[in-house]
Order: C-alpha cells, then structure tokens, then sequence
C-alpha cells in the first residue's frame, strides 16, 4: 500500500512538472550571448555603440535587439532579454524600426502594436505606447511621430487609410492622430511639414502613390503630393533635400529613387527627379547616399541584387558597387544599411533566408570588408548610441 502511494504521489509529481513546463514554454527567456568583434577601438569617438533591431518571423514573437559597444568591441545578441528579465513574453512580434532620441530608445513592433521604450543607455525597459500596426518612428520637438497602417495585420483591397500618432516623449501619451494615405512607411520633416511615404502595400495591385504633407503646428494633413507607386524608404540630406524610394510593382514598373527639393520661398517641397535607380534601403552620410537593391521580378523569377553610392550634390551615381573587394558574394539579402557618422564605415545586414540568424557586415569607407558577425533573426534596422545623452 506504501509503495503504491508512494508511486502515484511520484507519478502526480511527474504530470505536475510536465503541466508546469508545458505552461512555461513560451515564457523562456532567451540568454544574451556575448562575442568580441576583432575591430580597432576608438577612444576619441563620440558614439559609445550601436543597436541592432531583429525582425523575428512574423507570428514567431521573436523580435530582439543586439547591441555593438564601440570601446569594448563586444557584441551582444538579445540586449534586451539581458536587460529584462522579468519581461516574459520579452519584445514582442516583427521588429520594424529603432531610433534613439534624447535619453531613450524607441523600437516599433509592428504585429505587437506598440512602440517599446527603453533607456537609451541601460536598456531597461521605461513603458511601452499603443499603436496599431506600427511601422515607423520620426521626431520633432518633443514629440515621436509613428506612422501606422491603422487596420489589421491584412492584405486587403478594402483596408482603411493609415495614420500618423504624434506622442508625447515625456508622458508616452498619444495627442493627437491624422489620417494619410493607404499604409504609410517612413517620414521626414522639413521645416515645419512634416513628409509621409505612402506604399498602399496592403491594397496590391492598385498601390499608394501619394507623398503626405502633414502641418506640424496645426497637426493636420494639408496637402497630397503624386509621385511613384509603393513607396517606402525616406531620408534628408545635407542640403534639405528629400529622397524617397518606390519599390514599384515587381512587373510592369520597377524600383526607382525619388528627390524633393524646395522650389518656393515658403519651403515647400516638390517631387523634382526621378531616378532609375533600384533602392530598397538608404543611408546618407555626408553628401554621400548609399543604396542596396534587392529587386525580385515575379516574370522572370529572378531576384537583382546591387549596391551602390549617388552625389546628393549632383545627383549623380558615382559607384555601381560600395563592395570593392570581392566580399558581397557572401551575401545572401542584403536587407538593414546604416553608415556610422564619424568614422564613415558601412554596416549592411544579411536576411539569409528570413527564417534563421542573420549577419551583420561592417566594411570601411573604400568598402574592404573589416568583420562580420551572427546576429538575430532578420536583422532590419540599426542605430547608433552617442556617448552622451540628454533630455527625453
């Protein structure tokens, strides 16, 4: 009678604990993983590090942040589970966007709905805001800007306008929201407009073709610009100019690169050039842009990969290929592009295969390849940390 007793109370504890691992499984935090990068340390540089935004798998709930400490050269993988330990389901589905401004860090998770904020320097999670279908995040006197496809996560001929919510970087309160255009992606200001990258991604084949004006003082759409079809990418240059990319249809109309620039005294932009030229992501730095294409032709079945380097001044390409030692054959997807602002180097992200780690490159300004580095899962975006940060 013992043993029997002794034997269904070790039986009940057995199904217990496989209950409690089971109820546990998707509450795992995953470890941070720390690996030297064999680069030179500048003492004399004012930026401290770089993050690292990785997508994740839609529906995996994947999304993590690496972070790249310049004195040190140790990378980190899954900063933020370090970080955050007690934050169990961790950042969230598809990581869009990340950019620091003032003393806090920004990351917009797309299929969680929110913008996650952090302490620029720790880490540590401050709170987070709720915006539907997040994508991308801008800002402008005090306050963050997050563009959204409002509807849901949905390829739909009848889904909604999208929208940009301006928040509030001290309180994270939502004031205020203005209906744009069909999904709109990245924004830039000029002035006191602010500029919206409409795609019409969702409502494929009939796409967006619009470019937002947004008063910012009256908060208020004041006007629609016609440009090109699925735009997506938005970057300033030195001299105010704004360049957009369209990522075309994939059949009948390829990607190409827009310019606005201000023909009035009023500073108003106007679409001025459209350029043959392939983008699907951006970098300026200095009267430099730096582009990468990844352009997958549904006829053909092929997918034109190029990289390449345009005059801002004169709108010229000056570079088919950035890569000039051989190395972008190791490639896959190229995917995220940054440029670090003081030493010029050249990070470019690998995709892979979208489903597994990703890598992250660093060349040197003739674009000599300097090391490479595992990262998460489809590293998207990336931002730099100066060392000295202030304000909210």
């Amino acid at each position: 009678m013992i043993m029997k007793t002794s034997i269904t109370r070790l039986l009940l504890i057995l199904l217990a604990c496989t209950a409690l691992a089971g109820c546990r499984e998707d509450e795992v935090v995953m470890p941070a993983e720390n690996e030297t990068v064999p680069d030179i340390a500048d003492p004399d540089t004012q930026i401290q590090g770089m993050y690292v935004l990785n997508e994740g798998n839609m529906g995996s709930n994947k999304c993590t942040i690496d972070y790249y400490d310049f004195p040190t050269g140790i990378y980190t993988r899954n900063f933020y589970g370090e970080r955050n330990p007690d934050v169990i389901k961790e950042l969230g589905d598809v990581g869009n966007d990340i950019a620091i401004y003032g003393s806090r860090l920004y990351a917009v998770i797309n299929c969680s709905h929110k913008v996650e904020v952090m302490d620029a320097r720790s880490g540590r999670r401050i709170g987070q805001v709720d915006i539907p279908n997040c994508r991308y995040i801008s800002f402008h006197k005090g306050n963050a800007y997050v563009s959204s496809y409002v509807g849901p996560v949905l390829v739909d001929p009848d889904s909604p306008k999208g929208a940009v919510y301006r928040v509030d970087t001290l309180s994270l309160a939502v004031t205020g929201r203005v209906s744009v255009g069909y999904q709109p992606e990245e924004m830039a200001v000029s002035g006191n407009k602010m500029y919206v990258a409409n795609s019409g991604g969702y409502r494929a084949p009939l796409y967006d073709n619009t470019i937002s004006v947004i008063n910012l003082e009256e908060f208020k759409q004041v006007r629609q610009i016609s440009a090109a079809i699925n735009m997506h990418r938005m970057r300033r240059d030195e001299q105010g100019k704004l360049w957009v990319t369209s990522r075309g249809n994939r059949q009948t109309q390829p990607s190409q690169l827009l310019v606005l620039s201000s023909e009035h005294e009023n500073g108003e932009m106007e679409l001025t050039d459209m350029l043959p030229v392939p983008c699907s992501n951006i970098a300026i730095h200095g009267d430099r842009l730096y582009y990468i294409s990844s352009e997958l032709n549904d006829y053909t079945g092929t997918n034109s990969i190029s990289y390449g380097i345009i005059d801002t001044r004169t709108k010229k390409v000056i570079a088919t290929n950035f890569i000039t030692d051989g190395t972008e054959h190791e490639i896959k997807m190229p995917y995220g592009l940054a440029v670090h602002p003081e030493t010029g180097d050249i990070y470019l992200t690998d995709a892979k295969n979208y489903v597994s780690s990703g890598t992250l490159y660093c060349f040197s300004p003739e674009g000599k390849k300097k090391w490479s580095i595992r990262t998460g899962d489809i590293p998207a975006s990336i931002c730099f940390l100066p060392k000295s940060t202030s304000g909210n």
